[in-house]
This record gives C-alpha cells, structure tokens and sequence, in this order.
C-alpha cells in the first residue's frame, strides 16, 4: 500500500508532463487510474482490515467492508468525484491510510469498525477535500507538509507492528491539517457562493 501510495501520488503531475493525453488520444489514463486506485485503495485495504482483525469479526465486520466498497464505488463513478477547482468530492477513498491509522492506533474492532462506519458515510456528504497535489489554495503549504508526512510515514513501517507514538504523533499531524484544511476552505467556498446568491 505504501508503494501504491507514491505511485498514485506521482503518476498523474508524470502523464501531465509527458503529455500523454495528446501523445496517445485514445487511451483514457483517467479511466485506467480509476480501476487501479479502485482496487489499491478499496479492495485491498477492506480485505486487510478483515485479515488484521481491524473490523468486527463475523457479519459485521463483512457488512461495513461491503458498505465501504459500495459506497467508494458510487465516490468514483460520480461526475463531480473531482471538482473542476480540483478538489474531491466527499471523503476520498484513502482506505489505505484509514486502515494504517487503526492498525497502529490499535483501537478494537467495535471502535474501529465505527470509525470505518463513520468514513463510508462521508462519502456521500458532498464537502470538498483537498486535491493534495491539484488544489490550487494552500497548494505549497500542503505539499510541504505532504513529503514530511511522507518522509515520516515511511520511517515508521520498518518497525511495524510496532511504532514510534512520536512518528506516529507527527505522521497523523499531517491528517488533522488535511482534515482541517479542506473543512475550512470548503465553509470559505460555501459562504462565498452564498454571498454571491444573495447579491444576484
């Protein structure tokens, strides 16, 4: 997951820069990038959070796993999963890091299994998230803050299971100004919108 991580990460800013879209104009990249992150950033990261006993075990556990496969697929298939500003639409399917948080956070099942639960929800909650690599505000502040929580991140699965709570304190320092970020400039954007309603 954590390869899968850097090449997601690169490979879009790479077909941008090779101008792959006009080199080969009848090979939809996006498409292709779909199904792998479908599979990489879903499928994958479900099935190990059954096998590491993350999620309750028995039908519940299968039952939010299936919840978040379904609703990651309604996340990629919608036509707006990607603003025209370049943000997501809905929480983004980072199951991978959803599962890498808990796994180390070792909160049980049941809480862990809530906190998927919680997740799978806010896909369909139409806030914009951050488009780390895209999103046009705060774009150098992010993607600073992104290689350093990269950096740390991938000190710490060496020694995995077991971790360093500072590098992990500093790695989920990264997530919260995620979260944060994308909170605040999505209330910015609405109200924006709101003002300008309200003058036409």
């Amino acid at each position: 997951m954590a390869v899968a991580t850097a090449i997601d990460s690169s490979d879009g800013p790479l077909a941008r820069l090779l101008e792959v879209r006009r080199r080969i104009p009848h090979f939809d990249g996006a498409l292709l990038d779909n199904i792998v992150d479908y599979l990489t950033y879903v499928l994958a990261p479900v099935f190990l959070m059954l096998r590491a006993g993350i999620l309750a075990p028995g039908f519940g556990g299968y039952l939010i796993g299936a919840v978040v496969m379904v609703a990651s697929g309604y996340g990629f298939c919608h036509v707006e999963a990607k603003t025209d500003d370049h943000y997501f639409r809905g929480f983004p399917s980072y199951w991978n890091l959803v599962a890498f948080y808990l796994y180390c956070l070792e909160l049980g099942a049941l809480v862990s299994t809530v906190i998927v639960a919680v997740f799978a929800v806010m896909v369909f909650v139409p806030i914009k998230y951050i488009y780390p690599n895209r999103t046009g505000p705060l774009r150098a502040v992010t993607l600073t803050l992104a290689i350093a929580w990269a950096i740390v991140t991938l000190a710490m699965l060496p020694a995995l299971p077991r971790h360093s709570p500072l590098l992990l304190f500093a790695s989920l320092s990264f997530i919260a100004y995620y979260f944060v970020a994308s909170f605040i400039l999505h209330a910015r954007a609405a109200m924006k919108l709101r003002r300008y309603r309200s003058d036409a």
